[in-house]
C-alpha cells in the first residue's frame, strides 16, 4: 500500500485526528507500508506527505485529518 492510503487508512479506523508520530507507529505496526530500504515509515515521512495532499489531509491543533 502507498505511504498516502496507509495514512488514510489509520486517520480512518482510528475515526480521530492523530499526530504524525502515532501515525507512523500505526503504519509500522500493522506494516501498512514497507520502504524500499527497509527503514520504518517516520513520523517526518509522514509530516512531509501529509503537507504535499493537502487536498487530502487538513492539519489543525497539532493533529491530521482527513478532508472527506
Amino acid at each position: 500500500m502507498k505511504i498516502e492510503e496507509a495514512i488514510v487508512y489509520c486517520l480512518a479506523t482510528s475515526n480521530r485526528g492523530m499526530r504524525s508520530e502515532q501515525i507512523a507507529d500505526m503504519i509500522n505496526r500493522q506494516r501498512l507500508h514497507l520502504r524500499k530500504d527497509g527503514q520504518p515509515v517516520s513520523a517526518k515521512q509522514v509530516f512531509y506527505v501529509v503537507t504535499h495532499a493537502p487536498h487530502t489531509f487538513c492539519l489543525a491543533e497539532g493533529r491530521i485529518m482527513l478532508m472527506m
